[in-house]
This record gives C-alpha cells, sequence and structure tokens, in this order.
C-alpha cells in the first residue's frame, strides 16, 4: 500500500530515470537552430572534427549532445524523418549500456542511429545486431544514408559472404548483422591458422535489436559449428520400424517437461524386438555394447511421441525442415542435434543426413558478454528484467510512447472446446471485416494457421495466411495487414520488425505499381493517387477502429502475446486486441483445465458461451510466469555449465592467438619437451624410491614411442650415484640434440613453420575431441545428483581433469610428432609456405539447444580441420574411380572400417559380420 502511495507521489523508479534523461534532451534541442543552419559540407565536416577532439581526449559522454543534434539534423536532410524527444531519451539509454524498451512503431530502427554514429567515432567499430538476413540488409541500407552522408562507412554481414568480403564489412565503422553470423564467425576465426585470415576485429559495442529475442529466447541453444561423423543412416531405418510394435503401457511421456522414457514393461518388449533384428547383443539392452542401439531407440521414441509433423517440422523437397518455436517461420538448414533429426529423418522416410560432432561453440550469453559495451532495444523487455540483470547486467529503462497509446486490450474470452473457440473467433473475424477492420489473427504453430485458414475459407472469407510456409512474402504481407478489410493470419511474431500502418503501407504499393512505368510525368501521377488512395483508406479504419489482433491461444511466455498486441495502437492509432482461449488449448490444458471444466459444467455454462473475468487473466498470467520461471532456470543452469567450458575455451583461443601473432615458437614447443620428459620421468621413477625400485626399462621404451631415441637408460640407471635429476637431464640434452640437427637439415626458418603449423592443427584436434568429451560427460552428469552430488560441481570437478588431461597428451603429441617428422620437400623453397587455414567444406554451423535437442540455425558452409602444409607434403596422390560394390562379392568391398556397417546389407557393424576376428 505505502509502495503505491509513494509511487503516485515521487513516480517509479522508471520514471525517475526517464526525467534525468529528459534534462539532457533540452543541451540537445537547445542546439538544433545552429546545426540546421549548416551547409550539407560543414554537417558532414562535423564528423572529423569530433573524431579529432575524441584524439586529444575528449570523452564520448561529453560530445553527446552535438553528436545527436548532428544526427537528428542529417536524418531529417536524408530521410525526412526527426527524431522526436522520447527516440533521444531511447538513444541515450542505448549510448549508457542499457536495454530501452519501446512500443512497436515508436522507430526503435531510428532511435539506434543516434548510439551509433557517436561509438563509432572512436573507430573501433560498432555492431548493430538483428535477428535475420533481412533485416540486416534493410536498416544497413536505410540507416546507411544518414550514416554515409556524415562521412562513416557502413557494412552488412549476411549468410554466403566470403572471408574477404566479411573482412571489409567488419571493418566499417559500423556494421548491421545477424546475432547468428557474428556468433559464427567468432567461433570460425578461432579455428584460423593466421591472425590476417581472421574476420572480426577486438569487439568494442553492440546494439542488438529486437533484444529479448535474442538474449533470452534464443540462448537457449548455443551456436556450434561441428563436422560429420561415421553414417549410420541404415540403422536409423531399423530401429524406426519398431517403434509402432510399442503401446501406450510401453512408455510414459511429460509433456511439460517435454520427456519420454521406456517403461519396465516397454523394455521387455524392446529388448525382444532388438533382438528379433538382430540389433542386440548379450542379456539386457543395457549391456556396454548395446550403447549404440540405446541411443538409436530413446531418440526414435521422441521422434514419434513428442514431435508432430507441421507444429514441430514440415516434409518438403525430401527434406525435413525445422519450425522455429518462437517464430513460427521455417528454418531452412537448421538440424535438430544428437541423432534426433535422423530419427525424425528415418520416421518420414526422406533421406537419412549424416550426424555431426562438436568442433566449436558458444552460447549467446557468453558471445555477447566479449562486449566491452552492450545495449538493446525491444518492445518487451520488462517482465524478463531480473534477468537481463543477472545474466548480462542490463537495465530495462521503459522509454515513454511519443503519443499515448489508444487500443483496448480486451479480458480473455474461455471456451469449453476448441470447436465453439473457433466457431466465436471466426464469428468475431467476419463483424471486423463487414466494418471494414483489419484484423491480424495470431497461431501459435503452422497447423493452427492452416486449419484456421481452412475454417475462414468454408466461411468465405477472404485471407492471408503469414507462417513459415510462406516466408518469402512475409515483410509484404504483414506490410499491408493495416488495409481495410484485411485478415492477416500470422504464426507468433512472423514479420518481427516491420510496421502494420493502417491504409496500408503507401511505399510498397507506389514501388508495386511504378514497375514498368516510364516517364516521370506518370510515375509522379501514379505516385499521388496511392498516396490520396492510402490517406483516405487510413482515415476509413481509424474510424473502424483501427487494427484488430486476435490471439488464438495463450503463448507460454507473456511476452510473446505482448509483441502480438502491440501490433496494435502504433503511434497512437486506434486499435484493440482480444485472445480467445479453449480449456483444450496446450498451456490449458497443462495447467490443470480438467477441474475447471468439471466446476464451469456445474456453474452451467453453456455450449457456445464464454467466460470472460479478470481473474481468468490473472490466473493465466501465473501460469505462463511459472512456465517462463522454469523456462529462465534451463538458461541459467545451461549457462552455469557453459561458463564451465567458456573459461576453458578462453584459454585456448588466447593462446591460439599467441601462436597465431608469434614468429617463432621454438620456446613453447622446447617447454612442452621438457614437461613431456619430467612427466615420464616422473611416471617410472618414483619419487624417494630406490634405483632397483626404478622402471628404467619402461622409461626407455616410452622415449622410443616419443622421441624416437635409443638411448642407455638402463644402464644409466645402474651407474652408482645417479639421481633422476640426472636421467631428466640426459634426456633433455639428447632430445634437443635430435631437433639441433633437424633445424640443421632442414633449414632453421622451415622447422620453425612446421613447429608452428603442427602445434596450431593439433591443439585444434585435442580441443575438438575435449569437446566431445564434454558432451558426453554433460549428457550423463544429471545422473549423479542419485548419488547425493551435485552434477555442477561435479561437471566443474571432472572438466578440469579432462582439460588437464587433454593438455598433458597435446604436449606428448607435439613433441612426438615433432621428433618423428620427416619432411620431403620438392625444393628449399616449398617448405617457407605459411600455415593455411583448415579446409572447412565439411563444417556446419549449428544452433541447438542440449535442453530439447532442437537446432535454431545450421547450414553446411564451412571447411576440414588440419589441412596444413606438412600433412599435405604426405598425402597420397588421388586414387582412381572404385568399383561398384557388389554385396554379395567381398572381393568388391575393398578398404572397410571396423565400425562401419558391413556391405553385405546385414546392417551389422563390419567387425560383428565378415570382419568379425
Amino acid at each position: 500500500m505505502f509502495g503505491g502511495i509513494a509511487k503516485r507521489l515521487f513516480g517509479s523508479a522508471n520514471d525517475r530515470v526517464v526525467k534525468n534523461y529528459e534534462k539532457r534532451v533540452e543541451a540537445i534541442n537547445v542546439l538544433e537552430d545552429e546545426i540546421s543552419a549548416l551547409s550539407d559540407e560543414a554537417l558532414r565536416t562535423r564528423t572529423s572534427e569530433y573524431r579529432a577532439r575524441i584524439a586529444g581526449g575528449a570523452k564520448l559522454d561529453d560530445l553527446l549532445p552535438e553528436a545527436f543534434a548532428t544526427v537528428r539534423e542529417a536524418a531529417r536532410r536524408v530521410l525526412g524523418e526527426r527524431h522526436y524527444n522520447v527516440q533521444l531519451i531511447g538513444g541515450m539509454v542505448l549510448h549508457d549500456g542499457k536495454i530501452a524498451e519501446m512500443k512497436t512503431g515508436e522507430g526503435k530502427t531510428l532511435v539506434s542511429t543516434l548510439p551509433a554514429y557517436l561509438n563509432a567515432l572512436s573507430g573501433k567499430g560498432v555492431h548493430i545486431v538483428t535477428v535475420n538476413d533481412y533485416l540486416a540488409s534493410r536498416d544497413s541500407e536505410w540507416m546507411g544514408q544518414i550514416y554515409r552522408f556524415l562521412g562513416l562507412t557502413v557494412g552488412c554481414i549476411v549468410h554466403g559472404l566470403d572471408d574477404d568480403a566479411r573482412r571489409a564489412q567488419y571493418a566499417a565503422d559500423i556494421t548491421y548483422a545477424t546475432n547468428n553470423e557474428l556468433g559464427f564467425d567468432y567461433l570460425r576465426d578461432n579455428m584460423k591458422f593466421r591472425r590476417e585470415t581472421m574476420v572480426q576485429r577486438p569487439f568494442n559495442y553492440a546494439i542488438v535489436d529486437e533484444v529479448d529475442s535474442i538474449l533470452i529466447d534464443e540462448a537457449r541453444t548455443p551456436l556450434i559449428i561441428s563436422g560429420p561423423v561415421e553414417d549410420s543412416s541404415e540403422l536409423y531405418r531399423r530401429v524406426d520400424k519398431l517403434i509402432p510394435g510399442l503401446t501406450e503401457d510401453d512408455y510414459e511421456k511429460d509433456e511439460k517437461a517435454r520427456t519420454v522414457a521406456f517403461t519396465e514393461s516397454g523394455t521387455e518388449k524392446l529388448e525382444a524386438l532388438l533382438r528379433e533384428a538382430d540389433l542386440m547383443q548379450g542379456e539386457s539392452l543395457y549391456d556396454i555394447e548395446n550403447v549404440t542401439a540405446v541411443h538409436h531407440t530413446n531418440q526414435a521414441l521422441r521422434a514419434h511421441k513428442l514431435f508432430t509433423r507441421d507444429t514441430d517440422y514440415i516434409v518438403k523437397d525430401d527434406k525435413l525442415i525445422i519450425i522455429d518455436e518462437f517464430t513460427g517461420r521455417m528454418m531452412e538448414g537448421r538440424r535438430y542435434s544428437d541423432g534426433l533429426h535422423q530419427a525424425l529423418e528415418a520416421k518420414e522416410g526422406v533421406t537419412i543426413q549424416n550426424e555431426n560432432q562438436t568442433l566449436a561453440s558458444i552460447t549467446f550469453q557468453n558471445y555477447f558478454r566479449l562486449y566491452p559495451k552492450l545495449a538493446g532495444m525491444t518492445g518487451t523487455a520488462a517482465t524478463e528484467a531480473e534477468e537481463f540483470a543477472e545474466i548480462y547486467s542490463l537495465e530495462v529503462v521503459e522509454i515513454p510512447t511519443n503519443v499515448p497509446v489508444a487500443r483496448i486490450d480486451h479480458d480473455d474470452e474461455v471456451y469449453r472446446t476448441e470447436g465453439e473457440k473457433v466457431a466465436a473467433l471466426l464469428e468475431a473475424v467476419k463483424d471486423c471485416k463487414e466494418r471494414g477492420q483489419p484484423v491480424l489473427v495470431g497461431t501459435v504453430s503452422i497447423e493452427k494457421s492452416e486449419m484456421l485458414s481452412a475454417a475462414l475459407k468454408k466461411a468465405k472469407v477472404e485471407h492471408q495466411v503469414l507462417n513459415a510456409r510462406y516466408h518469402e512474402t512475409e515483410a509484404e504481407i504483414i506490410a499491408q495487414a493495416g488495409r481495410l478489410g484485411a485478415v492477416t493470419i500470422a504464426t507468433n511474431m512472423a514479420g518481427r520488425g516491420t510496421d502494420i500502418q493502417l491504409g496500408g503501407n503507401a511505399e510498397l504499393r507506389i514501388a508495386a505499381a511504378l514497375e514498368g512505368v516510364e516517364g516521370d510525368d506518370e510515375r509522379a501521377a501514379v505516385e499521388t493517387r496511392i498516396r490520396a488512395e492510402a490517406a483516405a483508406e487510413r482515415a476509413k479504419v481509424k474510424e473502424a477502429g483501427g487494427l484488430m489482433v486476435i490471439g488464438t491461444e495463450r503463448h507460454e511466455s507473456r511476452r510473446i502475446d505482448n509483441q502480438l498486441r502491440g501490433r496494435s495502437g502504433r503511434q497512437g492509432d486506434p486499435g484493440a486486441s482480444r485472445f480467445y482461449l479453449s480449456l483444450q488449448d496446450d498451456l490449458m490444458r497443462i495447467f490443470g483445465s480438467e477441474r475447471m471444466d468439471g466446476m464451469l459444467r456445474k456453474l452451467g455454462l453453456e455450449e457456445g458461451e464464454a467466460i470472460i473475468h479478470p481473474w481468468i487473466n490473472k490466473a493465466l498470467e501465473k501460469a505462463q510466469q511459472k512456465v517462463e520461471a522454469r523456462n529462465y532456470d534451463i538458461r541459467k543452469n545451461l549457462l552455469k555449465f557453459d561458463d564451465v567450458m567458456n573459461d576453458q575455451r578462453k584459454v585456448i583461443y588466447e593462446q591460439r592467438i599467441e601462436l597465431m601473432e608469434a614468429d617463432d615458437v621454438a620456446e613453447t614447443v622446447a617447454g612442452m619437451r621438457q614437461e613431456v620428459i619430467d612427466g615420464l620421468v616422473a611416471d617410472h621413477i618414483p619419487e624417494k624410491a630406490y634405483p632397483e625400485q626404478w622402471d628404467s626399462e619402461g622409461l626407455a621404451k616410452e622415449v622410443r614411442r616419443v622421441f624416437n631415441l635409443d638411448l642407455p637408460i638402463v644402464d644409466w640407471a645402474a651407474e652408482e650415484g645417479i639421481a633422476d635429476e640426472e636421467i631428466r637431464e640426459r634426456i633433455g640434452q639428447a632430445a634437443d640434440r635430435k631437433m639441433a640437427e633437424k633445424a640443421a637439415n632442414y633449414g632453421r626458418d622451415v622447422l620453425r613453420m612446421v613447429e608452428k603449423n603442427l602445434l596450431l592443427q593439433l591443439l585444434d584436434q585435442h580441443w575438438k575431441e575435449h569437446l566431445l568429451r564434454l558432451d558426453h560427460l554433460r549428457q550423463g552428469i544429471g545422473l549423479r545428483a542419485y548419488a547425493q552430488k551435485d552434477p555442477l560441481n561435479e561437471y566443474k570437478r571432472e572438466a578440469f581433469n579432462m582439460f588437464d588431461s587433454m593438455l598433458s597428451q597435446l604436449r606428448e603429441s607435439v613433441t612426438a610428432l615433432l621428433a618423428h617428422v620427416e619432411l620431403r620437400m620438392e625444393s628449399p623453397a616449398a617448405g617457407l609456405a605459411p600455415p593455411r587455414d583448415p579446409d572447412t567444406s565439411a563444417m556446419q554451423p549449428e544452433h541447438l539447444d542440449p535442453q530439447t535437442g532442437t537446432n535454431e540455425f545450421a547450414e553446411p558452409e564451412l571447411e576440414t580441420v588440419g589441412d596444413g602444409p606438412a600433412e599435405r607434403a604426405h598425402r597420397p596422390a588421388p586414387k582412381p574411380a572404385e568399383p561398384a560394390v557388389d554385396p554379395n562379392d567381398p572381393a568388391t568391398w575393398g578398404k572397410v572400417g571396423r565400425n562401419s556397417l558391413c556391405p553385405c546389407g546385414s546392417g551389422k557393424k563390419f567387425k560383428q559380420c565378415h570382419g568379425r576376428l
């Protein structure tokens, strides 16, 4: 109560923050007359003046009023748009490294130009991060006009650019890019062998557009670059055929947790089916030799029981394409992880693609925390303010609207059944259509969109459908959703980033109408006519009540619902919103609607009658808060585990850059050699042991294996009074002599180049294997909780031991390879070529969620590790084409890997079939 009184008297904490910014707005406005009097050339020279002042020690904050006034004037001249006072406040919030929450239609894209220009003056680069390639390209062209007018360079990173183009774009003063492209470029850069081929500059300042989507929704899914592993597509097909033979008693499904597992009776039935199909060995499914079978059956069960066609994915052109759960867009190239995508491909009978292994990964949390200064903007951040503060140290500031919001948000209408809800919804749409009021209907999946579309067709209501199937025309459809009597069905927030203007978007209509029209007079006449039509239509739409937003279900996140509502009521326009729900909706069903159904029956709720009450809204909000809290816990938990890997990743990546920048790594290699010797001696000559207890023969064997040296260690150990220190020294001297001889034979420069190249290649190889081991550790670590142990502490301890072991193995590998390597060069100059970057054509970027197995993004794009000159020097010439393989003739099989499927077609591994020893 007292809090409410204080808030009325003194305003909220947010109000006080905004008031402080308003004082600085006055300082910017005072400069307007002076700046507007400047010529274009004089305005442009302001940029070089500001840069000179920064070079002289001036701080960016000191330049803020002048820089903001300069950008506002440039925007007015170039785009015909002048920043409102509230937009100046938004710009200051972004400059201060905070999140600006601004309602839809308030011009966030224009707001970003203010802090972007100011921070670009330092010459260190500014990244503006968007959610897709379309927005990155659109905004870089649109807002780029302002920057270029003021003498700054603008870059844009989209999918498909080569490294040279990327490097040029990152070198610009301001670079627009998607979050995925930025993250993948960071990972790829840290797989390069030469510093000059890296594309990104050191991090400086980033403004994240739709910050809630990128830092919250997508933060559950780490970015991964992976490479292919052994093909096991036939095994997926054979296991898939077993799942339809199971009944509901054979598995337990938890929709809330999105998990499914075999029951005891199901396991017994499955064992019988696997034996019958000759896919199991031993007595129990859980014997060690059946690990692969367990993995495949679990993924096949998930594919059949947890994932639904046309909701979670669609099948198109012999491909299984995932539907993004947040936007409903079709994500070409995305793949589910850990074999789940292959299991779904087997289920749907499409071509099964190979599985992949992690080569490099990072979460968005840890990627964006690399920026010394980070800011964000969105229409909906307040509900997640706690998470932004805790994870990213970002404060959310709600910016008031330029014109008060006139939208009316009605209470939800709740019906007993889905059919009653759809009937009521259709009546509402028809009513709006008759009155000329445009309607935007938001759905949660493609399936619901198409079901509703079918119902509207049956009712003869003309409409447009915007979902994953038709995303090519997304921006165009959503831009015209405000036309008189328009009905648009959109999946969740498809089309986000594009304004819905009442009366339609005149610019798009003019662009379409002018195609093929020649002559300036004719073009001007067409433009005048369409603008007049749009203005008249806008007036009619306003009179009809503005845009009506109808939600067909509540999303598990309040933000998504608020985003849908926010599409209406732009810039003080009239509008309305209402959600139509039924007790059969997923959120209602999962959160105990059965009891409510019984209660409503007792209260005598008639068929087709809705229950409307603010209490219902409150109850739903609490259900959504529960889901949001659970998702927050998932993200927080993911981050805690990734922080362990992140510490290791930082060490490896920093070490790589040091190695790449070093002209000579001989000292590093010598240090590794000495550590290997110390380790070997310590293993075979225990501390304080007598000479007769030494394993001198074992030490001699290890020295021969690692250093390719035959040393009389057994004789040395027999010498009277000799100590382990002297043996260590003699081995070290012999190893150093051998490397000195190699330097003399091949030339010092050649050997140094080989050392550097091999060190980087082996570091990458061991890091890749370490990531695979960490993946496996992470998957099973949760079971430690059954032993009353904290899985996170156990993961930290074991991950540290594994990292220590990896470094030890790396030192030994580098030492052994350099000791054994023999170089064959066609000419002395051949060995002096600098190390080439790894060939990455077989790599695949992925964006997966370890909790659900969902990938956000993955398109075949990159190369394979370990393609340096040292390896290529020993590579055999290409073999002639192999003859066709005849399953009945082992003579045609050639060399078959022991773990590959047997060419005879049995479905067994070669080592368990024709290759059995």
